[in-house]
Formats: C-alpha cells, structure tokens, sequence
C-alpha cells in the first residue's frame, strides 16, 4: 500500500556527504524536488569509488587509524559484476556510447563506470553543487537542524547548519580483515585488496588469497600471470575442498586457513599446508562514519548499522538523516536512484513516513527475521534474493513503475554466471534476449535513439 501523501511542498537546505553514484543521484532527485543542495567531496572529481588511482595507502592491511586514507578500492583490470545495461540510472541508461575512447563491452572496466558517472553529472549540471577537495569532519544534531563541520583542502574549518543531511559516503575504503590464528608470528606479507592495484609485486611468490567472491576471484585469476602459485581460502567451502581450478595451472582452491606458523607456512582445513609469501585479504568492507555524532543513537555492530527504516532512515531522527547506498548484492545505481527518489519526497512532504514507533517496530521485526533464519548480523543489509521486493516496495512509496521484468532477470542471471562460472562470466553468456528486451525499453521510453 502506498503512503499517505501530502500537498504540503517542503523546500529544504539539504547536504549529501559524497560525489559518488550515490551522492550524485541523491543531488539530483532532491533538486527534483525543489531542495536546495551542496554536495561535499573530499575529491577533486566526481565518481567516488571509481576514481581510479594506482596510489595505495602506507598501511597495507590499513589497520593504522592515522594512515592516510585512499578512498578508492578500484584495481587496474576491474570489470563490472554485471551487465551494464541492469546496471545504470533508470531515465539515463548505462549503453554504449559511439566514441574510440569509450569501452563498449557488455561488462566494461572501471574507466566506463567512471565516464558514465561524469556524462551524468554533466547532462544534469551536477557539479555546480559540489564542493570538491573539502572533507567532511563532524556531522551533528543542532536545535531541531545539523550542523556539518567541514575542512578545506588549505585546511580551513567551516561550519554550516542544514536542515537535513543524506549520507552517501560509501562503504568500501575501511578494510575487514580475517582473523587468522598465529598469524602474529607468522613472517610473510599481508595486504588487503582495498590496496591491490597491479599483480606485479608478486612475481615469483607464492600467495594465499582469503576470499572467492567478486574481488577474491578476479584478483586470484589477476595474479596468476606473475605468482608461482595461487591458493585461495573459502570459509564457504566444505573443509575437505581441495581443487586445482580450470583455466590456469597455478590455482587452488581451498577451505579456509587453520592456522599461520612462525615457520612461513599456512596450514588449511583441508590438511593441506603451504609455505607463502603473502596473504591477500579479498574479506570486504566495514561501514564507516567517524564524522558521525548521534550522542550513540546510531551504531555499528558487526557491520549491522542501525537502528535503520528500511536500511535508510534512523527513526528517532528521521527524516532530517538519511543513509543512501547501504545494502549490497543488489543494482546498486538502480537502488541509489530510488532510495534517493524517496527520501527527496519524504523531505518535501510529498510521501509521509510512519511514526517513529511504526518504524521501529519495522527495524526490530526485520532483525527478529534476520535471527530466526540464522542469517548473520554482518548479513543485514545484505539484499540478494530479496532485492526486487525491495526496490519494488520503494518504487511503490515514490509511485513509480517497479523494477522491470528483464532487469530483474538480468541480475538473477549475473549472480549466478559469477558464482558458478567465474573465469568466463564477463564475456560468455546466454541471455541475449533479455538485452534485446533492455534496448527496445529504452527506446520505447525514448532513452535512446538507435539499438547498438
């Protein structure tokens, strides 16, 4: 059921922490609705994340809260998880363009991510609201608004009173590391995938890499070319899994890590031992506010961020706070668009949340869920299988058509090439109707003016 709307139109000073896909879209759609916006950026570009940069942070592991933070994760030969047309804005699609320049592959690489974020940001004049090389330090309540701390690149501080803020910062530049046992004594090197870029520094090694999802698997295949040997480390693999993958002769697959010795080797489930050089850490990201000051409303617990309305607003503060971008194994573009489609009409009074009750009986029957069906609280925003009904759910708020049948097809089918065909996802596949059902959408819609 749709909420109850109303004609009341709220005009608002609204900030977004963030000039990523996120914070780009969120700009957007509040401007849509007659907010006035100011976008801070600690870059020099927008893109976020997909700022590519071969620098990496003096810390490998980045475990050092004083190290000097790089915020992309990006590595050199990154393609995207899924195709690129389930992938864009809805009204702006992600399809190639006709330019040399440009990457017109079905899954391109991360310098075409970042080109269609910068065709966005100048088809709808995104940039003269943001406020480049300037960092966010302090985000806090203050009488009834918030007042944001911010700091120049010269390193001048600022402060500024807005009546809501949307946080869109991202959730892949504060390393999770995996607990290894004896890993303290052991001699090797460590680094986690946050600062790969290149598999040169490791040729010749032998190299354990702790993950097989998106980044584990494409930076174990990565480095192949140049290690002596490759073993990767699945906590999702049965104990027993001992396998040499297809299409290289120097990579294993393993159970997890047992244990690290004093003596360089690296003993696994499987019985199975080693002797390594350096462990790469392919084990994710943890969410990460330090501007943040809700006097402890707001927490992170196991990567769970809560209390949060449909992993969006925080009751007790909402509307004026809200977190854009937070799940994940969902179409990320897709989903920023709408979440940011809703929180723009819910601050102008268009669309009206529940009470602060209603909406946090929401957050504890969610979480009551997520524990009967033994799902981990690391989990929780954790989208997958139930990203449709989510986006749909949303869509429904907003009153805008759902998620389309072929891009929710399109999505099902990606995750499964990625899990069941890794080497070859990116260039085999079997769902050409599905792109033909995309392209004459959005020439239907008038999104583009010729097939490809």
């Amino acid at each position: 059921m749709a909420p109850a709307c109303s004609s009341r139109i709220n005009s608002l000073h609204v900030a977004v922490i963030g000039a990523g896909a996120a914070g780009l879209v969120a700009a957007r759609e509040l401007r849509r609705e007659s907010h006035s916006v100011i976008i801070y950026e600690r870059g020099t570009q927008v893109g976020g994340l997909w700022v590519y940069t071969p620098q990496t942070e003096p810390d490998p592991l980045s475990l050092d809260p004083n190290r000097t933070i790089v915020h992309s994760s990006v590595y050199d030969s990154l393609r995207t998880n899924l195709p690129r047309e389930c992938m864009g804005y809805r009204d702006f699609p992600f399809v190639p363009r006709n330019d040399e320049s440009r990457d017109p592959r079905r899954y391109p690489s991360h310098q075409e991510v970042l080109a269609y974020l910068q065709e966005f940001s100048r088809e709808f004049n995104l940039e003269e609201m943001v406020r480049f090389e300037t960092e966010v330090v302090c985000v806090e309540p203050e009488r009834q608004k918030w007042k944001i701390r911010s700091r120049s690149s010269d390193g001048i501080l600022k402060d500024e009173i807005f009546d809501s803020v949307v946080v869109c910062n991202g959730h892949y530049t504060e390393p999770r590391v995996a607990h290894v046992p004896g890993i303290d004594s052991w001699p090797g090197k460590q680094v986690h995938s946050h600062n790969y870029r290149v598999p040169d520094p490791f040729k010749d090694q032998v190299v354990v890499v702790i993950g097989n999802f998106a980044s584990g698997s494409d930076i174990s295949r990565d480095i192949t070319g140049m290690a002596k040997e490759v073993h990767i480390a699945s906590r999702s693999n049965p104990s027993e899994t001992y396998q040499k993958l297809p299409g290289s002769n120097n990579l294993w697959l393993h159970s997890m890590i047992e244990s690290a010795r004093r003596d360089g080797s690296i003993i696994f489930k499987n019985g199975k031992v080693v002797q390594a050089d350096t462990i790469v850490h392919c084990t994710g990201y943890k969410y990460h506010f330090p501007f943040l000051n809700t006097n402890g409303y707001i927490t992170v617990e196991d990567n769970c961020v809560g209390p949060l309305y449909k992993h969006v607003f925080p009751p007790a503060l909402a509307p004026s706070l809200s977190f854009i971008g937070l799940p994940w194994m969902t179409l990320q573009f897709f989903m920023f668009e709408l979440q940011s489609k809703w929180v723009a009409a819910v601050l102008s009074g268009r669309v009206t949340l529940p009470s602060e009750d209603k909406m946090m009986e929401d957050v504890t029957a969610f979480y009551a869920e997520l524990e009967a069906n033994g799902i981990p609280k690391r989990y929780t925003h954790r989208l997958g299988d139930s990203q449709v009904d989510y986006l749909n759910w949303i869509a429904e708020q907003v009153g805008v058509p759902p998620v389309e049948k072929w891009r929710a097809e399109e999505v099902h089918g990606g995750y499964l090439r990625l899990t069941t065909q890794s080497d070859t996802f990116r260039d085999k596949w079997d769902d050409d109707h599905l792109i033909l059902e995309a392209y004459e959408d959005f020439l239907r819609q008038k999104l583009i003016s010729v097939l490809p």
